[in-house]
């Protein structure tokens, strides 16, 4: 593979410049604001946790990662977007399992070998860059990539509610806002004409938010008084 071969999937990339994507690029600021908030909520109520830390870093992570997919816009910095977030997604659902789920950690080994597997056949079966030498767009224009994660947040919330969770209403609004955003995505291709800039920079903002509720979430629940 030519790990500098360009890729080039969005309205707003109209070259192969390093500032094509000027609005693409900043609006992953989106992702760094939702990590910093977390943290500095997390160190204000005193709540701890390597998980927690983990999804924190992990959050920043995918905000430097897709800020370096819509700059260098080739292989390597695509790969360098999706790993974060699958990373992220795949804790998400591990921390949600024992958190809200019940499951205990010991208990977790065999989750956490399933969630890696379904994360790398995603990832493999994503091809999102084949969108740059293809001469029609992927369908949903690579959007179906994110139904495993649609999935999880559907099959949590109703977790949530079952369970009576503190940290339903939180999850609610992070699925609520995750599927309107992968709404703004799977759009970009189809407004090009009418809207030069795409859409695909509403998915980043929002996908920030809804990091930021999740984390905050979390955050809250753990601090809460038990009982």
């Amino acid at each position: 593979m030519n790990w500098g071969a360009p890729v080039d999937i969005y309205c707003e990339r109209l070259s192969a410049a390093f500032w094509a994507e000027p609005i693409n690029a900043f609006s992953n600021v989106a992702f760094i604001i939702a990590a910093f908030v977390a943290w500095r909520t997390a160190r204000r109520l005193g709540v701890r946790g390597v998980d927690l830390t983990a999804l924190i870093v992990l959050a920043g992570l995918v905000g430097i990662g897709s800020f370096l997919f819509h700059t260098f816009a080739n292989r390597w910095s695509e790969l360098a977007d999706v790993v974060p977030i699958w990373t992220f997604v795949a804790v998400l659902v591990l921390v949600a399992i024992h958190r809200i789920g019940g499951v205990r950690p010991g208990k977790l080994a065999m989750g956490a070998i399933g969630v890696l597997a379904i994360m790398i056949i995603v990832m493999l079966a994503s091809g999102e860059g084949d969108a740059a030498t293809s001469p029609t767009p992927p369908i949903l224009n690579g959007s179906l990539q994110y139904a495993p994660a649609v999935i999880a947040m559907l099959v949590f919330s109703l977790i949530g509610w079952w369970r009576a969770s503190p940290m339903a209403p939180w999850i609610w609004a992070a699925t609520g806002t995750f599927v309107i955003s992968l709404a703004f995505r799977t759009v970009d291709l189809a407004l090009c004409d009418v809207w030069a800039t795409g859409t695909h920079f509403i998915w980043h903002a929002l996908n920030g938010l809804m990091i930021g509720l999740l984390l905050d979430g979390m955050i809250r629940l753990r601090a809460r008084p038990p009982g």
